[in-house]
């Protein structure tokens, strides 16, 4: 396992362990990091359901903020940012007990913005469950 991976293992652990919102993140784990790319997996649980019993909405746009989040702090500058703007498209649901890979790219990234496309795809049958761009302010 690279070093990138383990880093990003040990900041999500503190996210999900922290006080507040971000302890929703608990049940994910990162699967690999590269520069400016993360990959994680999450089992979806009761937890994570809406009434429907498939995977909330709210989640899914907390798994494109967080997660594109850690992709931004696999870059040279590591800098994680401020929410500008965010789109979350959805496509298909993911049930209770179906596995879910979360995989996010920075696009672009420049003086004080970033970007970032994050995908959320069934495990195994590899359907595309939503898309998300993320805009972060990165400050001067």
């Amino acid at each position: 396992m690279s070093s990138l991976t383990q880093n990003m293992r040990e900041v999500l652990k503190a996210m999900s362990q922290a006080r507040g919102f971000d302890r929703v993140l608990e049940k994910v784990s990162v699967v690999s990091s590269a520069p400016g790319k993360v990959v994680c997996e999450m089992r979806v649980e009761e937890q994570h359901a809406n009434k429907m019993g498939t995977l909330h909405g709210g989640l899914t746009a907390t798994l494109v903020d967080s997660i594109s989040t850690l992709a931004l702090l696999c870059t040279d500058r590591a800098a994680p940012g401020v929410s500008v703007d965010m789109n979350i498209t959805y496509m298909s649901p993911a049930k209770v007990g179906e596995d879910v890979v979360i995989t996010a790219h920075v696009l672009k990234q420049g003086k004080t913005l970033a970007f970032a496309s994050v995908d959320l795809t069934n495990k195994v049958t590899g359907k595309l469950i939503a898309q998300g761009r993320h805009t972060k302010h990165l400050g001067n």
